[in-house]
């Protein structure tokens, strides 16, 4: 069997202008996910832990510390007491890490369904380190990721309404990830802080062009019309206009 990949290097150039991703099919018969890097190349598998391996024989280590955490309140009645040790935050610290490098891929290559599945994943890693690490500083140095990660997930979920062009639902999400992250940063009570966020100003732009690029109902394209027609002093035309309006259900005078 052949082991060296250089014929794979000089079929596929490295751009370090962009994320150099791809799905193919493996010897398995299953998709996999690969990244060509400026130095080697990357390969995932497309569900499960991006490597490939069953953690503690769970799906992931996700998995087996919510499992835990589920015996532990089986049998004390609640969470209280129950804690997440250093070597529990460096293994779902690690395995934020494998599903970011996947998710980001994925995003690159429009599979939003999958995005969605990995950055809710990775935020509900957040959740479970930041409700049962005891170390602070242990908390914040995850807690740093959590907005760019809302981003990402806001932004995949964005894209799957846009998809079928449901622009109200694909505001009403990007407005939910504005407000996710406006309340992640409340607790530091610095105004400044949250309006220099990044991924904040992301969403707060993308929000922009979607209204912008929303197609007008045809309520508001009669509306338009009429009140164009009263500019013009067209009021015959204005009148018939409003009587439309009318029959829609507006209430326009």
């Amino acid at each position: 069997m052949k082991k060296d990949i250089t014929a794979i290097f000089k079929d596929w150039a490295f751009d370090p202008r962009d994320i150099c991703a791809r799905k193919i099919t493996g010897l398995d018969g299953r998709t996999k996910l690969q990244v060509r890097l400026d130095i080697g190349l990357l390969q995932m598998e497309i569900n499960g832990r991006p490597d490939g391996t069953r953690p503690h024989g769970q799906e992931s280590v996700l998995a087996y510390y919510l499992d835990k955490l589920e015996g532990y309140q089986d049998e004390n009645g609640s969470d209280e007491g129950f804690f997440l040790n250093e070597e529990a935050g460096s293994e779902l610290g690690q395995e934020g890490l494998l599903y970011y490098h996947r998710y980001i891929c994925l995003l690159r290559l429009g599979d939003y369904e999958a995005v969605v599945r990995d950055t809710s994943h990775s935020l509900a890693i957040f959740d479970l380190l930041k409700s049962f690490v005891q170390d602070e500083e242990d908390k914040l140095s995850f807690e740093q990721y959590r907005p760019y990660v809302i981003m990402i997930n806001t932004r995949a979920r964005g894209e799957i309404c846009l998809q079928h062009n449901d622009y109200d639902s694909a505001l009403k999400v990007v407005k939910e990830g504005i407000g996710a992250i406006r309340s992640f940063f409340e607790v530091f009570e610095e105004p400044e802080l949250t309006e220099s966020n990044e991924e904040l100003q992301t969403l707060e732009s993308w929000a922009e062009e979607i209204s912008r690029g929303r197609p007008m109902s045809k309520k508001q394209w009669l509306t338009q019309q009429m009140q164009e027609a009263i500019a013009e002093e067209a009021y015959e035309k204005a009148a018939q206009l409003r009587d439309r309006l009318w029959t829609l259900g507006d209430t326009h005078s």
